[in-house]
């Protein structure tokens, strides 16, 4: 996902020698704590982003005071990792924003967390606190004290994570309440699932979101906005990020498929309009964002309030050309995800390409993913995790068996390479330095739901064993309720208590019944399922839990349970029954 910093550290400027009021920042790596413990300094580590405004601010007004140059002169390490090119540090401090301030001592003891743009004079203030009292301003979060024994979630928790999904909601703007308006992905995917049980109040919410998502797109170019401030949807912050769009793609496709709205339909085309324009490479891959300022630090309400051509002779904010794994990944399976809520081959043709060219770039003999050209101190999760959902999502939009046969080897990749040997779940990278990779909510989600429908398809125990291990993780009550809503595992934890819903289709490739049958199949507007296209000539399936009678034409099957339907042999027949089979499930 984002450009690997070089293991090397920058050279150590000393103040007087460099430009005044220039901090002398190096790249995150374990000299900078050895260089902390033997000059008794501090590690000021700031997490920015090439994208972000507020970084850009701070270059400019609080990293330029010679106050503030001075005080880090004295005590501190300074480092800088960008956001997107350390995956593993993005997620440990996501909550905390871009710029995200964190002072560490030289054992990796965090002393303080900040989110957000610090104007020199507190920044300042802060510093002159640390080095007289530095003291942790809170204890370091502890692990649980004990897992949960089972991947399902109890009664008390799961009524909790309801009753705070609902709490959180705007029902009058739609997306999360708060000043900073978004739309949590998950909370809208949980609404258009039961809302696809007869729930009126969760319609209500899913179209709510959907309404509210729409806002955030760029009414000229496409592409959605990362979020907008003043709690409504009219002050923007205008950076586009590459997984942000992905974000949106699926939620507006899930949308589509279920409510049939044009507008929905017409987001999905802004979207794709805009990573074809702006961040597709060349070769198909996909670029990492594009900045919010045209130039940096300005603010660029009125350059984004202009039409196409007058932005143009002006110029386009910067694009991050790295291309990473991780956004690739996500981009891809969003883009398969709007290909069957749509039908529009473009986008199945877009997606097929951006992993072409990850797997003939980014993959490394083991199965897994790299992130960038080269990695600091990767392989990370997020690359090898973005991916597997790209290559289950393609294997079920083609049924073609060389994506089933890659996103085995990324999942078993996973396994060997990110699993906790002492506690359920996956980390974000392998141990190494002084700050320990972690488990987080986010990504064990994510692999909990990839593995188990991987499971599905692959028909393999360990697979499900993934899945059942992240899923433990996130159904210990302190992960589960540690924040204020996260009905993503809801989600998690209703697909692992039931079967996805299966369909196959017994035919030739160059059959055209066969194709339209599967066709039908694919855009059958409901996620958790597995989708299955077999060809005789090809061999076995790769989970042969069902037998199905040879007859002289394409057919397809409903099944459940190791059990099939009767054959059906047209489209409108193959989804009427799934659809009843539907309604009946649990």
């Amino acid at each position: 996902m984002r450009t690997a910093l070089s293991l090397l550290l920058c050279l150590w400027i000393p103040l007087a020698a460099a430009a005044p009021g220039l901090i002398p920042w190096q790249a995150y790596g374990d000299d900078a704590f050895t260089r902390a413990r033997a000059e008794g300094r501090f590690v000021l580590l700031e997490l920015e982003a090439v994208w972000c405004h507020w970084c850009h601010v701070m270059d400019e007004r609080t990293w330029t005071d010679p106050a503030v140059a001075e005080a880090v002169a004295q005590h501190y390490v300074p480092v800088r990792a960008d956001h997107d090119a350390r995956p593993d540090l993005a997620e440990r401090y996501r909550d905390y924003g871009w710029p995200a301030i964190i002072v560490l001592d030289g054992e990796g003891r965090e002393i303080v967390k900040r989110a957000g743009y610090i104007p020199p004079e507190s920044m300042a203030r802060l510093l002159a606190a640390i080095v007289a009292d530095p003291s942790p301003e809170s204890a370091a979060a502890a692990e649980p004290s004990a897992w949960a024994s089972s991947p399902l979630l109890d009664a008390a928790t799961r009524a909790e994570l309801e009753r705070r999904w609902v709490e959180t909601h705007d029902f009058t703007l739609g997306g999360l309440k708060g000043f900073q308006k978004i739309v949590d992905r998950d909370a809208a995917e949980y609404a258009l699932l039961k809302a696809a049980t007869g729930d009126t109040s969760a319609a209500r919410m899913a179209r709510d979101d959907l309404a509210g998502a729409r806002r955030l797109l760029d009414p000229v170019w496409g592409g959605v906005y990362q979020y907008s401030t003043g709690g409504d949807w009219k002050h923007p912050h205008y950076e586009k990020l590459g997984f942000i769009q992905a974000d949106y793609l699926r939620l507006f496709a899930l949308g589509y498929a279920a409510f049939g709205d044009p507008r929905d339909r017409a987001a999905i085309a802004a979207i794709h309009t805009y990573l074809r324009r702006f961040l597709r490479a060349p070769d198909g891959a996909f670029y990492t964002s594009q900045d919010a300022d045209l130039r940096p630090g300005e603010h660029s309400a009125a350059y984004f309030a202009l039409g196409d051509a007058t932005r143009m002779r002006r110029g386009t904010p910067r694009v991050d050309h790295n291309v990473y794994a991780r956004e690739n990944g996500l981009i891809a399976a969003a883009l398969v995800q709007a290909h069957a809520a749509t039908g529009d081959p473009l986008l199945l043709d877009d997606a097929a390409a951006a992993v072409e060219r990850m797997i003939a770039t980014r993959r490394l003999p083991e199965g897994g993913y790299a992130h960038g050209v080269s990695d600091s101190a990767g392989p990370y999760l997020a690359d090898s995790l973005a991916m597997l959902r790209a290559l289950i999502a393609l294997h079920g939009a083609t049924g073609e068996r060389r994506w089933l046969a890659e996103a085995t080897a990324t999942a078993d990749f996973i396994a060997r390479r990110f699993a906790r040997n002492d506690a359920p779940g996956f980390r974000t990278a392998a141990p190494s330095g002084p700050l320990a990779p972690v488990a987080t909510l986010e990504e064990n989600l994510a692999l909990a739901r990839a593995a188990n429908l991987l499971a599905g398809y692959s028909g393999e125990a360990r697979h499900r064993a993934m899945a059942e291990s992240a899923l433990r993780y996130l159904a210990t009550p302190e992960v589960a309720l540690a924040r204020l809503s996260d009905p993503g595992i809801l989600v998690a934890a209703r697909e692992m208590a039931n079967e996805p819903a299966h369909l196959t289709v017994v035919g030739g490739r160059d059959d055209p019944a066969a194709r339209r049958l599967f066709s039908a199949a694919v855009r059958w507007p409901v996620v958790y399922k597995r989708v299955e296209w077999w060809d005789r000539r090809d061999g076995p399936l790769a989970n042969p839990d069902v037998a199905y009678p040879e007859l002289a034409r394409a057919a397809a099957y409903v099944c459940s349970e190791g059990r099939c339907s009767r054959p059906l042999f047209s489209p409108e027949d193959l989804i009427a029954l799934a659809a009843e089979t539907r309604r009946t499930a649990p």
